[in-house]
């Protein structure tokens, strides 16, 4: 069954490829539009303090079936996640992206100087299309320049994910947050994944039943190992060690290594057990 959050339908829309699969009134085929804001919300409700579900990076593409008040709904083409989106962080046409941001994160220069005014931060992950080369900066889908040194190719996979997800130790907790300024339990495993060319869905549940048909379910008391994915109701960690577990989360407001005894214990003492543990590889 399709979680709610990847089906973009509704009773009077929908995309036109679940045409026969739900009731809507219209379907509609999406124009892809291109993220150029830094980050930007996908909001549940069409409004500036609408609850944000999860976010879109610099470069992604969300695919749009209907503008309103300025207000795009529709679902992102990164991860299928569905929501509505300020119009003001899209664009079109869409380029192909070449590279991708590797480092924490990286300003978007105005001009390829240091000392110019930077638009922003990019975080990991977010996609460039990379034009002209001018010193050590790239211009970043005619946007802007970013440093050369801050991105890789757009296949380049990281060896190791723990590592990539290591780097973000003390990044705020934020809900529905994937980018280094704020990420919560998931936004940390999908984003550092993705550093290393897996592509996973958003969310814990989303995560939970995904990962137990892709790779390998251990036992919950078998011997860890670093790589090792934690999932508990609602809630998703890494193991770093055998015994450390690193978690962006609500009990420290930020991103922790800290011994997977102390997550456990304050989980059980919530009636929440672990529910699975994932191994990537053999």
């Amino acid at each position: 069954m399709t979680h709610k959050n990847l089906l973009p339908a509704r009773g009077d829309l929908a995309a036109a490829h679940l045409k026969g699969q739900v009731k809507a009134d219209r379907f509609v085929e999406p124009v892809d539009m291109q993220v150029t804001a830094c980050v930007t919300a996908i909001r549940r409700e069409p409004r500036d303090d609408g609850a944000m579900e999860t976010q879109t990076l610099f470069g992604e593409v969300f695919a749009v079936l209907e503008e309103k008040d300025g207000w795009a709904w529709g679902f992102s083409r990164h991860d299928g996640y569905v929501g509505h989106v300020d119009m003001a962080a899209l664009s079109s046409p869409v380029s192909r992206p070449t590279h991708r941001v590797s480092a924490l994160r990286t300003y978007l220069f105005s001009e390829p100087d240091l000392k110019s005014a930077a638009y922003g931060l990019l975080s990991m992950n977010a996609k460039i299309t990379a034009g002209d080369t001018h010193g050590r900066f790239v211009s970043a889908n005619g946007r802007g320049w970013v440093f050369e040194g801050h991105i890789v190719p757009a296949d380049h996979a990281a060896p190791d994910f723990v590592s990539a997800a290591e780097r973000f130790l003390g990044a705020p907790y934020q809900w529905g947050g994937k980018e280094s300024l704020g990420l919560d339990c998931s936004g940390l495993v999908q984003t550092s994944l993705e550093a290393a060319g897996i592509a996973v869905l958003r969310d814990t549940r989303m995560q939970e039943a995904e990962f137990a048909e892709r790779f390998t379910v251990i036992a919950a008391d078998a011997p860890l190992l670093r790589g090792d994915i934690i999932f508990w109701a609602g809630h998703v960690g890494i193991m770093v060690d055998a015994t450390n577990i690193l978690h962006a989360n609500a009990h420290f407001m930020e991103t922790v290594i800290e011994p997977l005894s102390e997550t456990t214990r304050r989980a059980v003492d919530n009636d929440s057990p672990v529910t699975t543990v994932i191994r990537l590889r053999d």
